[in-house]
């Protein structure tokens, strides 16, 4: 099986697994306890907490999650005010912001993927309390001008949300925003945790009630695996920046001199994580290439939202027809992915795609 789904999920890091091992084998404290073998277990945590943060803006704090899911819904619900947010966001914040009650408006994107900034300002006025917005599209990987954003949200008093979490370790958070949300398994860390940076002296009423284990908040006990897990990814992230990016870049250039004719990339190619390639061929028939090409994972649009039978949203966002939305898959590869599969893959895909004409 080649891999290419790198945006759905990431493979495990080894020395995430690693790291994670010991606190579900033996070592089962609660890190909530007084004892000493959950102040082990709370010592566990705190190391995960400064290396996740390593990669944050300084003055602020995190608050470990079950996910980025739960972390978006945090920062939205737990800040007052209208909302302005963007139509490509993921369905995490639309399906929060929409029937929240508040006043919001939700931007457009031009057909690279990108928001206006004019738009931005005419939108994000006085009385606005929360401006929320992807760093790295999860689906066509453009990167956002999120320190624009966020200038022009602080310019009349409201909040910037950064949804990070497909940028995080990849593409630098700016250190200008408020809230940020991220996730460790799209950084190769264990799925069922994620984080919420809180900028010092931001207040967020509680998502969940019941014991505040973490500040300023957020209640429920922690793993100290999944923790520790996440803590182990982060720091790889740092230790192999370089090189992962050197990697990726070595592979978006394969993947695109390969491809051939009669395939258009979906979103803004300049201003992009490479580690995302979104395509389209007009009139692909994207479930038989799917069921054709069984030993190749890659995606038809977003995992959130496999099985809804809709097209992606993203991809309308931009412009795209329907049928064009319906005939695009998304390749996502990353630091695991050799050279050779990914050649071979889309050398399989271009072939079988265009056995569909023949």
């Amino acid at each position: 099986m080649t891999y290419l789904d790198y945006q759905a999920t990431t493979p495990l890091a080894p020395k995430a697994l690693a790291a994670m091992l010991p606190w579900l084998e033996s070592q089962h404290a609660n890190p909530h306890s007084p004892h000493r073998e959950g102040r082990r277990a709370k010592a566990a945590v705190e190391i995960a907490r400064d290396q996740v943060a390593a990669l944050l803006p300084s003055r602020g704090r995190i608050a470990f999650t079950s996910g980025a899911t739960e972390a978006l819904n945090w920062a939205i619900k737990g800040t007052p005010g209208a909302i302005v947010t963007l139509a490509t966001e993921h369905a995490a914040v639309l399906d929060t912001v929409q029937p929240s009650g508040r006043p919001f408006t939700i931007l457009p994107v031009a057909a690279n993927g990108l928001v206006d900034l004019d738009a931005a300002r005419a939108a994000i006025t006085p009385g606005t309390g929360l401006v929320a917005a992807m760093l790295v599209n999860n689906e066509i990987g453009v990167i956002q001008p999120i320190a624009a954003l966020a200038d022009i949200a602080h310019r009349v008093g409201a909040l910037m949300l950064c949804d990070a979490v497909q940028g995080f370790g990849r593409v630098l958070v700016p250190h200008t925003v408020d809230l940020v949300a991220i996730s460790a398994h799209k950084i190769h860390g264990p799925k069922g945790i994620g984080a919420l940076w809180i900028r010092d002296g931001i207040d967020l009423a509680p998502l969940m009630h019941g014991g505040g284990q973490e500040a300023p908040g957020r209640s429920g006990t922690l793993s100290p695996a999944l923790c520790a897990g996440f803590g182990v990814a982060a720091q790889l992230m740092i230790d192999r920046h370089d090189q992962d990016a050197a990697h990726v870049d070595r592979l978006w250039g394969l993947a695109r001199d390969r491809l051939g004719p009669g395939w258009t990339i979906n979103g803004a190619t300049d201003t992009r994580y490479h580690g995302n390639l979104n395509i389209r061929r007009d009139g692909l028939d994207v479930n038989r290439l799917m069921s054709d090409l069984r030993d190749i994972a890659f995606s038809a649009g977003s995992a959130c939202a496999s099985g809804s039978g809709r097209s992606s949203h993203v991809l309308r966002a931009l412009g795209l027809t329907e049928a064009q939305a319906r005939s695009s898959i998304r390749l996502g590869f990353g630091r695991y992915t050799t050279e050779d599969e990914l050649r071979h893959a889309i050398d399989a895909i271009a072939t079988v795609a265009a056995d569909q004409w023949a």
